[in-house]
């Protein structure tokens, strides 16, 4: 028989539990099993201890024990769990393990190492609701630019802050684009969540959860999770839940693919890190395999074809930063393959529709002169080499950039939640979702009801940023007020609602060049510039809006090293 004790403080007797394991299926005298089975079985006994020191010597030793007497891949996966929750209940200090309050109570072990056919399987872990003595619990959803935009803005002496989201970074995706050729390394439009808000790294009941969210319980203030792995082989994700305080759920949108086939399979969309450094990786295999002996004349130019979708700023950018590539690396480096390589631009509309006709004009004969062609056209159907048009038309491709745009998650579809014209989640003047007390909705996942009046707004990066911190300012009003905890505050006056306003788009083009429309809306009037002087402005205001100061320096670093020595073409 094992006995292994944990206590949450040290020096200090607090109730905890005692687990003893009976390897022989015999019950120990006085406990009562809850398993019918004959295997090896847990038992739990509440006690007091004291306990000054803990090594982890003594918990290798117990999980050691369970692996000898339960040889099975259960045993084998609460091992592994094991090891993964002792990141939120112990810290070591000056060779001394202090217990701070645990995340996940010791009583979970039954329900990890639980097997089919089991008569009841305890709740599943989690943080319960908090206390009176505590603070409240503000979860977010998301890491993007308006959750991101929240937590910076947050109060955290009034709030604790959990954030979860399957990223722990936030991606500044106006320059991602320039990741994919090199111009920018990956870690330059990255900035991790414990910069942005330290509090989760260093705060009690505050934390970063590396999970994806499934679901919500509303009428308990409960947030249902699943945490991402590397895959089953090496952990199998598990379930656990959240209760909240306030709940703002900024979880983003996903890439529109209309419904075509084959889009998902063979496109790469351009909304992430991994996105950017498949599309760098892709394109630079395409180069090298061109240039071995063997490869047909044909098969080099479908190799070396770039198609993108989508001609809005993302797909204008995109195709401009790989003419630049092309123009000014590709014919250095892989001259015995820069006569096959080439950019097509497949858009229904106009390109940029969104900007001043002067400026759509000016981009179109920019992209052309650096050697983008611009097809007008709608794709049917996505097959591994090539993509087929309404005409019928073929276009082989060796690389395809998917930008048509965003439209809700399937996690925003199933919410049992009200929802705005386009499937977003339904919220009010004060960014809040009606019929969900406490819950909030910002960002590309949120929308005006149609009771509202106002138009829903655009799934823009600075939409989102500028309703984050509207509501970090909202919420730390409320929780001075004393309406942060769970059904409170309803009786506060909440102030002037959200308002919106545009500030502008901007997009670069290549070759030095950039667009810069300062016009409210598509139909008012203002200013609007093109070339030379615009790429400057785009870049000063891309330079002070990054983050943090860090990756100022680091993109201020990569653009002078690339413009110097040109773009790295390294395959890693």
């Amino acid at each position: 028989m094992i006995v292994c004790y944990i206590t949450t403080r040290v020096g200090t007797p607090y109730e905890t539990h005692v687990l003893l394991l009976n390897g022989t299926g015999s019950h120990p005298r006085g406990l009562r099993s809850n398993s019918s089975s004959q295997s090896p079985s847990f038992f739990l006994k509440p006690c007091h201890l004291t306990l000054t020191t803990i090594n982890s010597f003594s918990l290798s030793l117990f999980l050691f024990t369970i692996l000898c007497n339960h040889s099975n891949k259960s045993t084998l996966t609460m091992y592994h769990r094991l090891k993964n929750l002792t990141r939120f209940t112990t810290t070591i200090s000056h060779h001394r393990t202090k217990f701070t309050p645990t995340l996940f109570s010791l009583h979970h072990i039954h329900q990890l190492t639980t097997t089919t056919g089991d008569a009841a399987a305890p709740p599943i872990s989690g943080l319960g609701p908090t206390k009176k003595t505590d603070k409240p619990r503000l979860v977010v959803l998301g890491s993007g630019w308006a959750g991101c935009r929240l937590m910076k803005g947050i109060d955290t002496s009034i709030y604790d802050v959990v954030c979860v989201s399957p990223r722990n970074h936030m991606v500044f995706t106006p320059l991602l684009a320039s990741t994919c050729v090199g111009t920018l390394e990956f870690r330059s439009v990255a900035e991790p969540i414990g910069r942005i808000q330290p509090a989760i790294s260093h705060e009690p009941g505050s934390f970063f959860f590396l999970a994806n969210c499934k679901g919500l319980d509303t009428n308990n203030h409960e947030v249902h999770c699943q945490t991402i792995t590397d895959g089953v082989q090496t952990l199998e994700p598990w379930d656990f839940k959240i209760s909240y305080d306030k709940l703002v759920i900024a979880s983003g949108a996903e890439a529109s693919t209309f419904g075509i086939k084959g889009v998902k399979e063979h496109a790469i969309f351009l909304r992430e890190v991994h996105h950017a450094q498949e599309i760098r990786r892709k394109l630079l295999l395409n180069l090298m395999l061109s240039d071995v002996p063997g490869v047909s004349d044909e098969e080099k130019r479908r190799l070396l074809h770039c198609v993108v979708v989508g001609g809005g700023p993302t797909g204008v950018e995109f195709s401009g930063e790989l003419s630049d590539f092309i123009m000014r690396d590709v014919h250095q480096r892989y001259t015995h393959v820069k006569d096959y390589i080439h950019v097509t631009l497949i858009e229904a509309n106009d390109i940029l529709s969104s900007f001043d006709d002067r400026l759509r004009v000016y981009a179109t004969t920019q992209l052309t002169k650096s050697g983008v062609r611009l097809v007008r056209g709608i794709v049917k159907d996505v097959q591994p080499k090539k993509l087929v048009l309404s005409d019928g038309t073929d276009v082989p491709y060796g690389l395809l950039v998917w930008s048509t745009g965003v439209g809700p998650s399937p996690f925003i579809q199933n919410l049992d939640l009200p929802k705005a014209p386009g499937g977003r989640i339904g919220i009010d003047d004060w960014l809040r979702v009606p019929s969900a007390p406490d819950v909030f909705a910002i960002g590309d996942c949120s929308g005006y009801l149609e009771s509202t009046g106002k138009p829903t707004l655009p799934t823009l990066a600075q939409v989102a940023e500028r309703e984050g911190k509207y509501l970090a300012e909202l919420l730390n009003k409320i929780g001075k007020e004393g309406g942060g905890y769970a059904n409170a505050g309803s009786d506060i006056e909440l102030g002037a609602p959200f308002v919106y306003k545009h500030l502008g788009s901007m997009a670069t083009v290549g070759s030095y060049k950039a667009l810069v429309d300062l016009r409210q809306s598509k139909e008012a009037k203002g200013l609007s510039i093109a070339g030379f002087s615009s790429w400057l402005i785009w870049r000063s205001a891309y330079l002070t809006r990054v983050v943090s100061w860090r990756n100022r320096f680091y993109v201020a670093i990569n653009w002078l090293t690339t413009f110097v020595f040109g773009r790295d073409i390294s395959r890693i």
